[in-house]
């Protein structure tokens, strides 16, 4: 049982518990309390389940959520990616410190990233509920959260696509996108997803293949010996040059211009062939995960010497690298 708590403390959790999306950071396990202070009840049950509270928002196990709400999971080690098949059939793949969640193919940026903690994941409680096709409601005054699952609409004679687009307060046009139909297509008998996931209001920024593979290339050359936090710390200095206005603001360019990356030049890169543990921290970082914060270079510190790399501002050392701005 999860115990009440002050009204004060409660209230500060239900403003950050908002639909506000805050800045995208690293979740360390360590910085998560236990919300012992907060019920949370699915359906009038009281949930037995783990509650972890971070700068005010809930964070709740993926896969105890996803069982109450009759959705398989399965992991995946090699990537660090647990999947969900909702009792709804919506796929759901979260990633360890990825702010970027895929939701039926698609891609869209998270309240926060799941991290995890003695064995299991945790994601954003509301985000969660609602990819799972339920609601949330906050009763302030008893510090309790209630969860319900909610039924797909029947169309019918009596209860058109207009009603079902009341009752569930989203325009037709969402209720159409939700479920991937056009109206001609919604007939009685259609049975309608009718919760749509604040998280499809922030479509994630789209890469193409290309720039995967071109960024996995460039990784493979310069830290393909490292660790898979070296691998990503590299892509992520690559992805941060292309966020600078110093630097030019494509991957391809990023690393064709100058001579920070000799390889670009001499047919090196063209022959990479990245590995797997390359291929996962390129799209990671792609997907926004970020190990370095906003380092612009990379260097060995044994090797490159002179008063430009001494002039940096050592953000991390991972492996043989500092990463500097």
């Amino acid at each position: 049982m999860i115990r009440a708590g002050k009204p004060y403390i409660w209230a500060i959790v239900l403003a950050l518990l908002a639909f506000g999306f805050g800045p995208q950071s690293h979740v360390l396990a360590r910085e998560a309390a236990d919300a012992n202070d907060i019920t949370i009840k699915l359906d009038g049950k009281k949930l037995t389940a783990s509650v972890r509270k971070l700068d005010g928002r809930l964070y709740v196990p993926v896969n105890r959520m996803a069982e109450l709400f009759g959705a398989t999971t399965s992991w995946d080690q090699d990537n660090e990616e647990v999947t969900i098949h909702t009792a709804l059939n919506d796929k759901i793949v979260l990633g360890i410190g990825v702010p970027t969640v895929y939701f039926n193919e698609d891609r869209y940026r998270m309240e926060e990233a799941p991290f995890s903690s003695e064995g299991r994941i945790f994601v954003p409680l509301r985000q969660l509920t609602e990819m799972l096709h339920g609601t949330l409601k906050m009763n302030a005054e008893n510090s309790v959260v209630e969860l319900a699952k909610v039924q797909p609409a029947v169309i019918s004679a009596e209860y058109t696509l207009e009603d079902a687009s009341k009752e569930a307060g989203s325009s037709k046009a969402e209720l159409l996108k939700r479920n991937g139909l056009d109206s001609k297509q919604v007939k009685q008998g259609t049975k309608l997803k009718v919760v749509v996931p604040s998280v499809l209001s922030q479509p994630a920024k789209p890469f193409t293949d290309a720039d995967l593979q071109l960024l996995a290339k460039i990784t493979m050359v310069e830290s393909g010996y490292e660790s898979y936090q070296g691998q990503l710390g590299l892509a992520n200095v690559i992805l941060n040059r292309v966020k600078d206005s110093r630097f030019p603001d494509t991957i391809r360019d990023v690393i064709y211009s100058g001579k920070q990356f000799p390889p670009a030049h001499n047919g090196t890169l063209d022959k990479s062939k990245p590995n797997a543990s390359v291929l996962r921290a390129a799209k990671d970082a792609l997907n926004g995960k970020n190990n370095v914060e906003d380092a612009l270079y990379f260097f060995n510190p044994d090797i490159s010497k002179g008063s430009f790399w001494s002039s940096l501002d050592v953000i991390v050392t991972i492996g043989n690298h500092s990463f500097a701005k």
